[in-house]
């Protein structure tokens, strides 16, 4: 049996750390060669570069934001010299800062908003097109229980995240006749540095309410992820599934 992504090319979003590291690992461990950008974790980046590698896949670094539409677009004609084409988009890359409604300021909400849903505007649509003009490809979005659940985290965070259940949702309905398929995960906390940065009440409450008792390991999410993204997905598109561990809240 082929692994998942054999001669798959594939692009993760935030791929320096955290659950985009784990993506890239496990995604050329199935035979895809992976590009990915980070916004500032040179060692860390060079270190995912290392890790795809090890499969004996081609890594591609960029040290671009989300948020840098003319890098971006940089960026991807890049990815498409190299490459030729991409098969696979993964929407990882995100922010969230600790902080309540009544003292969240308009800069803040701001930085989130940009990061959070400007960013997946601005990375989704050059690969969308590319993905519309090969009628054919693979786009997972990462969100989070945080936008379908009454728990304590930011306000803002939480708004950002609901805009990605509804870009999911609505792109697949305009991407499933040109053969593109599009999903989405709803991830729990899970042991990174965005998890982390969680009020460490927060995090023994949600061990309290989670089914496994801990939070999750990244590689977790990109095992269920890495057959979403593949030709073994072959009929499920504008669904967003929950991986929590089993959150009873």
């Amino acid at each position: 049996m082929t692994s998942l992504l054999e001669g798959k090319k594939a692009f993760v979003s935030g791929g320096s750390r955290g659950l985009g590291k784990a993506l890239c690992e496990v995604f050329a461990r199935e035979g895809a060669d992976v590009a990915f950008n980070y916004n500032s974790n040179d060692q860390e980046a060079q270190d995912t570069l290392r890790r795809i590698e090890k499969h004996g896949r081609q890594g591609l670094a960029y040290k671009v934001s989300v948020t840098d539409k003319p890098a971006i677009k940089d960026m991807v004609a890049d990815i498409m010299k190299n490459f030729g084409r991409i098969d696979v988009l993964v929407n990882n890359a995100a922010v969230n800062k600790a902080d309540s409604f009544v003292t969240t300021t308009e800069k803040a909400w701001v930085s989130i908003v940009d990061t959070n849903v400007n960013g997946l505007y601005y990375i989704t649509k050059p690969f969308f097109k590319q993905m519309l003009r090969q009628r054919s490809g693979n786009i997972l979005n990462i969100t989070s229980i945080g936008a379908i659940r009454a728990l304590p985290t930011s306000v803002h965070y939480a708004t950002t995240k609901a805009a990605v259940l509804g870009f999911t949702k609505c792109l697949s309905r305009e991407a499933g006749q040109f053969g593109v398929t599009v999903n989405g995960i709803a991830a729990g906390i899970y042991d990174t540095d965005l998890g982390h940065s969680l009020p460490d009440k927060f995090k023994s409450m949600y061990e309290l309410w989670c089914t496994k008792g801990r939070l999750g390991k990244p590689e977790e999410l990109a095992e269920f992820a890495v057959f979403l993204v593949s030709d073994r997905n072959t009929y499920m598109t504008g669904e967003v599934i929950t991986i929590d561990g089993g959150t009873v809240v």
